[in-house]
């Protein structure tokens, strides 16, 4: 499956919104939620506003994980990016129908090679302890797990934690 990644835009507001709404569930079972105001059209709208000033001051760069006819796939975030310190912060999430389908780390691979040209040589990512493929993705995309954190909380009644994960630039 050919995949390409695009910065998020004004105009894919509805689109990403329905993407959201239509993976609430399964995503909420593997990461915690982002609560029911989210997907209030307006709030998202808001939201969605707030996240491309973020993306124009150069700090953050919101990505659409896209297929050749312009579905969404999922998006992938590099976050908290310091050009100073070299360092950046990684999160990501994946459709219910494409999981399985190597999109997380094609979509990986491809953000990793824009962010070293951007000068990031270091890149943090977390997920849940619960989330065992995405762990699978960052340790085969050359991430190392560093870090399980000692706090539990509970989600979908279930006891977690948040495993963090580090990638270096060989560049």
């Amino acid at each position: 499956m050919g995949i390409f990644i695009k910065k998020l835009q004004d105009a894919d507001a509805e689109d990403l919104y329905k993407f959201e709404l239509g993976n609430r569930a399964f995503f909420e079972e593997m990461v915690p939620t982002r609560g029911d105001d989210y997907y209030e059209p307006e709030i998202f709208k808001i939201r969605h506003e707030s996240l491309l000033e973020e993306q124009a001051e150069g700090l953050s760069c919101f990505y659409l994980i896209k297929d050749e006819d312009g579905s969404i796939l999922g998006r992938i975030n590099v976050v908290d990016m310091d050009e100073s310190r070299e360092t950046a912060h990684l999160g990501y999430r994946i459709g219910q129908l494409h999981t399985g389908k190597g999109v997380a780390k094609k979509a990986l691979k491809l953000v990793l090679e824009t962010v070293i040209e951007r000068g990031i040589k270091q890149v943090l990512a977390k997920t849940t302890t619960n989330n065992i493929a995405s762990q699978k993705v960052l340790e085969r995309s050359g991430f190392t797990r560093i870090e399980t954190s000692d706090e539990e909380f509970e989600m979908n009644g279930q006891k977690v934690k948040f495993v963090t994960y580090f990638w270096t630039s060989n560049a």
